[in-house]
């Protein structure tokens, strides 16, 4: 009976911890990452990626280190359990998997293209666009959480809903995406470095 009585304690607390912000907090919110983003150069970052499939009784983790630099290139780098980079740059997405290469040309790819937006403007912080995307901000505890519902319907067949998790300085600390099937993709951040110089040599392909 203690037992069943701490877990409903224990979930009461737990439905309660998110909570909807009001319309001066969310811009408040909105000003602190935007003013975080401009000022944002260069982002280097540990990073622990959970792959949750509906299928699957546990997540599927990766590691790896994120290198990011304005305007537009990013580099996904994973190193355990497997060697694989991803690299954002000029349009193109270059891949190479344990030695073996392959690119994919975004400006003729309208998902891939919108897709690297999204992570720019995301690991940035710098999303609200409400021309593209249906926006809800929560509070949950200390940190910020917002929702973002893509509103085009093609990214809307992928991508259900981007939520993005903020520190109390606005800086991103965790990227949610979740796709209609239910199934979604989790990066927690950590180590995160900001405005440290970075060679142009980090992204080359």
């Amino acid at each position: 009976m203690r037992n069943l009585v701490f877990l409903f304690l224990l979930l009461s607390v737990t439905m309660q911890a998110q909570t909807k912000m009001s319309a001066t907090e969310a811009q408040s919110l909105k000003t602190l990452v935007k003013r975080q983003a401009l000022t944002t150069k260069t982002i280097v970052s540990d990073f622990t990626q959970y792959k949750h499939l509906d299928f699957l009784s546990n997540d599927i983790i990766t590691k790896g280190k994120l290198a990011f630099k304005t305007p537009d290139l990013v580099k996904w780098e994973y190193t355990e359990p497997y060697k694989y980079a991803v690299l954002f740059k000029n349009e193109t997405l270059f891949i190479n998997d344990e030695g073996k290469k392959n690119q994919v040309d975004m400006g003729s790819n309208k998902l891939f293209k919108e897709l690297n937006h999204l992570i720019i403007n995301s690991i940035k912080g710098d999303m609200f666009d409400e021309d593209a995307f249906v926006i809800t901000y929560f509070k949950t505890g200390k940190n910020s959480e917002v929702h973002f519902v893509p509103k085009d319907k093609n990214s809307s067949k992928y991508i259900e809903t981007f939520q993005i998790t903020f520190n109390p300085s606005g800086d991103v600390t965790e990227v949610k995406m979740m796709e209609p099937s239910g199934d979604y993709t989790k990066i927690v951040f950590s180590n995160k470095e900001l405005n440290k110089p970075l060679p142009d040599a980090i992204f080359t392909h």
